[in-house]
């Protein structure tokens, strides 16, 4: 039996890309529009009225903006699965930043340009993914917390690796401010995002953050106590170049779909600092990160994984907790504090 189809809203003050989207989104067969809206009070009433399951929402918009929807939406306790529709643009991409890391599911990009049909169509694939991801997520029985299942390795940690997909602005929003500012080894982030989004979520997380939080540049230095942000788009490694540490960005191909990969990030940190590596798999859609566990938790790494609770979705989280590579799996407020008894080398509760 098939799940029934997710009731869907459209709120964009455009008339041009309000009918696009619902010409888009009367080819998914998991969509139902239940209405639109072309201001951000007009959508808050309709989401009210109509309680759909999923919003696709302009970001930037006259009045109430989309951020600003999205403040609304929690204010009057309107439980709805939010897609931003956002441009690449200065305004687009913190806006769209900020609204991630204020709850906002995902994000699909408005075609740039003429709505010709490969933009069309691109845009049907992402939003087609996004609405598969959401269903799937509302679908699915809630997962049994797996217990501990592989001893937990204890010794000197040289990093920290983590990496995150949908749902992981919001995810290290709650979890790089919570870092001590004493943490005496380099952090890696791979989420995957735009470049033009990475440079915004790298300045958002370092005006919350006590610890620095930098989009890495190539062949920049690799600093303890320091977050190293992977710039959207790029692949991120690390190389010895004499006593340091520095990073190199390369646009080779995509590694099962993405670019930065996670797998990419972890192999490369796994023969620099000799596998003494922790790795923290957050909310994502994909198995990144999968390959790339395995072959740390076979050097001896620490890898903690989310718990399905606090995952927007269990995609990256599960794919390395079925492989029974997980040491340590967390609820999301808890992984800052299981990462810092790791590098502090104090038990895990």
């Amino acid at each position: 039996m098939h799940p029934a189809p997710l009731r869907i809203a459209v709120i964009d003050d455009s008339a041009l890309y309000r009918q696009m989207l619902l010409n888009v989104l009367a080819r998914v067969p998991a969509a139902e529009v239940v209405g639109t809206a072309a201001t951000g009070l007009e959508g808050v009433e309709l989401v009210a009225r109509t309680r759909p399951d999923v919003v696709t929402l302009d970001v930037q918009m006259p009045g109430m903006d989309g951020i600003e929807v999205l403040r609304e939406f929690r204010r009057r306790g309107l439980d709805v699965c939010t897609i931003m529709v956002s441009s690449l643009t200065a305004e687009g991409a913190p806006a769209t930043v900020a609204a991630l890391m204020e709850g906002a599911f995902d994000y699909v990009l408005k075609p740039a340009g003429s709505f010709a049909h490969e933009n069309r169509e691109q845009l049907l694939v992402e939003l087609a993914a996004k609405i598969a991801a959401i269903q799937a997520t509302h679908s699915a029985p809630a997962p049994v917390a797996p217990e501990r299942h592989r001893s937990v390795p204890r010794g000197r940690y040289a990093a920290i690796a983590i990496g995150t997909s949908t749902g992981g602005p919001q995810a290290l929003r709650c979890l790089i401010p919570e870092m001590p500012l004493d943490l005496s080894l380099p952090v890696f982030v791979v989420q995957h995002i735009p470049a033009e989004f990475s440079r915004s979520l790298a300045a958002r997380l370092a005006s919350i953050s006590k610890i620095p939080v930098v989009e890495v540049s190539d062949g920049m230095p690799v600093v303890a106590g320091r977050v190293h942000l992977a710039a959207g788009g790029r692949h991120l490694t690390v190389h010895r170049r004499g006593d340091a540490v520095v990073c190199r960005l390369d646009d080779g191909p995509p590694r099962k779909g993405c670019r930065p990969s996670f797998d990419q990030l972890l192999e490369s940190l796994i023969e620099v600092y000799d596998g003494r590596v922790i790795a923290a798999v957050l909310t994502g859609m994909g198995r990144d990160g999968l390959e790339g566990c395995r072959q740390l938790a076979a050097r001896g790494g620490l890898i903690v994984a989310e718990a399905a609770s606090s995952c927007v979705v269990y995609g990256m989280p599960k794919a390395v907790i079925d492989a029974g590579l997980a040491h340590e799996v967390a609820p999301l407020p808890e992984v800052a504090t299981r990462l810092t008894q790791a590098v502090r080398d104090l038990p895990l509760d």
